[in-house]
Order: structure tokens, then C-alpha cells, then sequence
């Protein structure tokens, strides 16, 4: 009995000698508003990290006062690049303009280990400047989503004629 549990003991141990500890690196960061009142809510907002040569994008979800936190992006064969970018892309329910030298900063080293910053604030407007011309996207409407449907009879029970022809072919020579 006593010989089994030297053997659990050990292969324990083997088995935890062979995890190696991970040295996540996180990039910390903070987006600011020019033109919010004091108590405005941050939460929400969407800050993505993306580092040269690693095919992955980190994104992250700002807090209520704008602090955002998310591990660098890095592939599993090789360790993260130095040279990362984040960039701010959006809000839960309303437009933000920003500069382009505001949207986007490079990420550099901090003050501890394994963790990184923003060089330069990523700051926003929630409404359109003065004296530029604004053409922010309206997410919220919708195309027509109408189609083409011939009327076939209930009684046939096949589905709509939407869903075999969904477009016109163009029948014809150039």
C-alpha cells in the first residue's frame, strides 16, 4: 500500500515539474473623453492590441472610469513582438470621433515586469468637433433585406422561393 502511494507521489510530482509557470505580459491602458462631463461612463468601449508578425488580435472591454487590461497577443512558437499597436475602435451605444493620432498609440514597457502601456492616450469626442467634417457610420439602420418571392401554393409545402433563387441570374452574352 505504502509503495502505490510512492509511486502517486512521484508521478505527481513529475507531472507538475513538467508545467511551466507562464510569463503572461499585459498591457495596461486608459482612453479618456475631451469633451464628457466628470462622471462619464467609460464601460463598454473596445480597445484591440495587435503586434507585428502574430496573427492573433487582442481585444479588450474598458472599465466604468476607462481602464482596459488584456494579455499581449503572441503565437505559442514564438514570444511577443516589440513592436505593438493599440488602437481604439468603438462604443456600446453611441459614435465616437477621434483623431488619427489619438486612435491609435504605440505600446511600450512599464514600470513592472511583464507589464506594458500606452505611449500616448487614446482620446475620443462624443460629438463632432467644430470647424471638421464628421461622416460617422450609422450602425443602427439597416438595408432592405427584401427579396424576391414568387407565390407558390401552401398546399406544395416547400419553403419560401427566396431560398432557392435567392438572385437574378444574368442570362446573356457581353
Amino acid at each position: 500500500m505504502a509503495f502505490s502511494q510512492v509511486i502517486t507521489t512521484l508521478l505527481f510530482a513529475l507531472a507538475i515539474a513538467r508545467i511551466s509557470p507562464s510569463a503572461c505580459q499585459t498591457v495596461e491602458g486608459k482612453v479618456s473623453c475631451t469633451d464628457c462631463a466628470d462622471n462619464y461612463d467609460f464601460s463598454g468601449i473596445k480597445v484591440s492590441v495587435k503586434c507585428e508578425g502574430v496573427k492573433n488580435l487582442a481585444m479588450a472591454t474598458t472599465e466604468d472610469k476607462g481602464f482596459s487590461q488584456v494579455d499581449l497577443p503572441s503565437d505559442q512558437t514564438k514570444p511577443p513582438s516589440v513592436n505593438c499597436f493599440t488602437k481604439l475602435l468603438g462604443g456600446p451605444n453611441t459614435n465616437l470621433y477621434a483623431s488619427k493620432k489619438n486612435l491609435v498609440s504605440q505600446i511600450v514597457k512599464g514600470k513592472e515586469k511583464n507589464t506594458y502601456t500606452i505611449s500616448t492616450p487614446l482620446s475620443f469626442f462624443t460629438s463632432c468637433p467644430q470647424n471638421t467634417e464628421c461622416k460617422a457610420a450609422n450602425y443602427n439602420q439597416f438595408g432592405s433585406s427584401k427579396t424576391f418571392d414568387l407565390p407558390l401554393p401552401r398546399e406544395w409545402g416547400l419553403a419560401p422561393s427566396s431560398f432557392y433563387v435567392p438572385f437574378f441570374p444574368i442570362i446573356g452574352i457581353p
